[in-house]
Order: C-alpha cells, then structure tokens, then sequence
C-alpha cells in the first residue's frame, strides 16, 4: 500500500487533482464554457451516449460530476438511478438542468438523490461556486485517484496475455461445447428458469458487465441471500456478530442450490461460460474475482481498491490458495488480491493454472 508521508507532496497532488466532467445534452452546453474549463470534460450529445462512455470508464476515468439536461421523455431520472447503483458512480456529483419550471420535476430529481437542479436561465457564478463546494467537501474518490496516481496506471492487459486468453478460451469453448449441451439439458431438466445465470459485476477497474455462469440455484435465489448471509457467510469466520459488513459472501450447504446446481459448483462446471466472458475482454483467464455490486461497493477505500487495478479472471491467486476452507477470512482473501494486482505476471499466471485443476478436486462444498 503506498502511504503519503510528505505533507507538501500531498498539498501538491491535491492543487494538481482535476475532476472529470460529463456532461449530457446540447441545449445548454455553450452557456457552460466558462464553468467547464476547470474540469476535463466528455461532452455526450444524448442520453444514450452517455450510458455508453460510463459504460466504458474506470475508476480513474468516471466522472466525478455529472450534468445532464433533462430530456422530454424523461429518461434521464432511469440514468440517475443506475448512476446511483453503480459503486463507480454512486459517490459523483449529480446535477440536472431543465428549461421550464416544473416543482414536479425538481421533486423527483430530489427523491433520486440528485445534488442540484437548476432551472433555465442560469447563474453560473452561483453554479461554479456550488460545484466547488461539492468537491471540496461531498466527493469522496479523491483519495482514491491520489493513491492510485502514484502507485500504478490504469490497468490494461499486456497483448501477450491478451492474445494467450482468447487462444484459451476458443480451444476450450470448441473442446467443450459438447459438455456444455449436457449440463444446459440437465439444468432444464431438473428446474424451471433460464441455463444462463447473468448478474452485474464490478471487474478491472470497477468496470461493471455481465458475468455469465450456468445457473446452479433456485430462480428466487437472490431475495434469499440478505437473510442467508447473516446466518451462514464462510467469511465470518464463526463471528456472526461483528459489527462491520463482511466484503465477501459465500454460504455455507446453500439451500437455494439444485440438485444438479450442487454437482456443477463442486466441480466448478458453472464457472464454464465465463468463457465467453473471457473472448468479449470482459475478463481474464488469471485475475482478481469479478465482484457482485454489493460486494464492490465495500472495496472503494484506499486500503483495497487495489485489488481493482489487476485483471478481472477466471481464477485467481485466492482460489487456488485456500478456496472453500473455512478458515479463510474476509482480510486474508482481500490480501491475496491486492498482492495479486500488484504482482502479476505470466509466470504467476502459469502457476496459477497448473494449480487450478488439483484445487478443483475440493471435498468441501463452496
């Protein structure tokens, strides 16, 4: 972890800190120009391009302030709450600017957490002024950018690891498209709801995508975790009592598992169609635990959004280490990541893979 001792370094990286700007719309952009020269800024047109470019952003690309002109149809408040759910965003500033009073509006832009709403024409001293102190005291990814600034860069994959991921994945997806036919069969066969199971999760750089599995559980899993994960989380440790929220959740002779659910997870055949997840760049076959949003948005601090700097995988450095023992704990697994994102290379990655295989054979059901 790097730590900043010098005080005039810090002073220094924090006059030097310029917050990313997007702004959505066309109405209103020029009235802006003055304002907006503090900032670097993405200039989308529509709505759509803007869910496009936060689609694409990192945690050091996202944008810290979000404007956005209300549209007539009102799409714009949908964009507001996945800008809210997403931890990438959750924390950025978000204001909205309209062209006609409506006390409705301004209600529902207040009710979705928006930080101000304006009404056309514009006092943009008063703006500048209330953009300042939103940074100065509401933005909290600062000071995740200032340990990332000067520890590492953006994670990219190297093109050798790149093009050996796609060369895996495509031998593996055509050696194993027959197995995949079975157990998509067996899982129709044996439950009702769809093979595929896909959720939201926050890989490299808290790039959010759809994380592909074969489904192993009832269709109504997902309501039953919250009450799950107080009685039964692996990660307690036997300390079911704490008082800070665990960051990893894994449960115990899950009883939302099926029968065939529970065949295909102790042999890891539900991770297969990450495959796929691997050819679109979404992931890698080596990396870091793609995480579940609930998940990630406990991992923003400085002391493990490292773990977010590597690659997103398959398997990791954690599951061949002590997957599925129970006396792993929460810190340890986040351990392994961040020295996983700081330390990562193709011998590593090597050794990873030859020990994937024997850690399949588990005799403890994760």
């Amino acid at each position: 972890m790097f730590h900043m001792n010098n005080f005039n370094v810090e002073v220094a990286n924090r006059r030097a800190f310029i917050p990313n700007l997007a702004y959505s719309g066309r109405s209103f952009y020029n009235e802006f120009y003055g304002l907006l020269s503090d900032f670097d800024v993405d200039h989308l047109s529509s709505i759509q391009e803007l869910k496009e470019h936060l689609g694409n952003c990192s945690i050091i690309t996202s944008p810290e302030v979000i404007i956005m002109e209300v549209d007539d149809d009102k799409e714009i408040f949908h964009l507001v709450q996945e800008i809210r759910a997403n931890p990438l965003t959750s924390g950025a500033i978000v204001i909205l600017l309209a062209e006609v009073h409506n006390s409705g509006l301004k209600s529902r832009a207040l009710k979705e957490k928006v930080n101000d709403f304006y009404i056309y024409p514009f006092d943009i001293n008063e703006i500048s002024e209330r953009l300042k102190f939103l940074i100065k005291f509401k933005l909290i990814k600062p000071d995740v950018k200032k340990l990332i600034s000067n520890t590492v860069k953006e994670y990219r994959i190297p093109l050798g690891k790149r093009l050996f991921d796609i060369f895996f994945a495509t031998i593996a997806i055509l050696l194993l498209s027959p197995l995949f036919i079975v157990i998509a069969l067996l899982i129709k066969l044996g439950s009702r709801g769809p093979v595929i199971y896909k959720s939201k999760r926050a890989g490299t750089g808290y790039r959010i995508f759809d994380f592909y599995k074969f489904r192993s559980m009832v269709v109504d899993a997902d309501t039953k975790l919250k009450e799950l994960s107080a009685t039964a989380n692996q990660y307690a440790a036997g300390d079911l009592k704490q008082k800070e929220p665990l960051a990893f959740i894994k449960i115990k002779n899950d009883p939302r598992i099926t029968k065939v659910g529970n065949f295909i997870r102790n042999t890891s055949i539900d991770e297969l169609p990450q495959l796929f997840n691997v050819l679109k760049g979404d992931m890698s076959i080596v990396g870091n635990r793609p995480l579940p949003l609930y998940e990630a948005e406990l991992l923003t601090s400085n002391l493990w959004a490292m773990r977010f700097l590597g690659p997103a995988g398959i398997t990791g450095l954690w599951q061949v280490s002590k997957r599925g023992k129970s006396e792993m704990s929460d810190e340890e697994r986040k351990e392994l990541d961040n020295f996983y994102a700081k330390n990562s290379s193709f011998f590593i990655d090597m050794k990873i893979i030859l020990k994937t295989v024997p850690a399949l054979l588990q005799k403890e059901a994760v």
